[in-house]
């Protein structure tokens, strides 16, 4: 980990004063591929406020000094968005058993470090501690491989993911919208989840 950089893990209403900062990091970082997210304050405050409602949310904080330079949520899936649930609802699987992690964010001086491990570890074990879960769930956008815009040399997480015990379920993908870097308006994305039972 990089030196000097600390990591906080908060839960429910404790997160409310940092969700600013979470919404500066999803900007800056999700502008670059894969995402090329243009950027809406609005549909940030929206978006955060499941996590500010949700007394069993989780955030946790990568600082260096006073800076943030990382940020990692979750929430009950029952608690985000109709989005986020549609897919399972539509699978026949229960929403109550599934704890969603939101983003990882990270800046990318601070990658490589074991920061994203770290945020792994503390938003699993939260959902453990909450002790009515049985499945830690996220999702991710799904690119064509030649997309012209995919950098080059890019590496992406999914053999993080693997190794960390997450696998891909092609038959839970919900639509986004949200507009592109060069696009007039939002448009609707496929993202895919990605699944990992948390121990009994």
């Amino acid at each position: 980990m990089t030196a000097g950089a600390t990591v906080r893990r908060l839960a429910g209403r404790d997160i409310t004063p940092w969700l600013d900062a979470v919404a500066r990091l999803r900007v800056a970082v999700f502008r670059d591929w894969p995402y090329l997210y243009e950027g809406d304050p609005a549909y940030e405050r929206e978006y955060l406020q499941a996590y500010a409602a949700s007394p069993d949310s989780v955030v946790v904080l990568a600082f260096d000094g006073d800076q943030v330079v990382g940020a990692s949520t979750g929430l009950p899936l029952a608690d985000d968005s109709a989005e986020f649930r549609k897919p399972f609802l539509d699978a026949g699987r229960p929403v109550d058993e599934v704890f969603y992690f939101g983003e990882s964010v990270l800046l990318p001086a601070y990658r490589g470090q074991g920061i994203g491990h770290r945020f792994f570890d503390e938003r699993e074990a939260h959902a453990a501690a909450l002790g009515r879960f049985n499945t830690t769930a996220f999702c991710a956008v799904d690119r064509d491989p030649s997309d012209p815009r995919r950098p080059p040399g890019h590496r992406g997480n999914e053999a993080f993911w693997t190794k960390r015990g997450y696998v891909r379920q092609p038959g839970l993908t919900m639509r986004l919208a949200w507009r592109e870097i060069g696009e007039d308006k939002p448009s609707e994305k496929p993202l895919t989840f990605w699944l990992r039972q948390l121990p009994s």
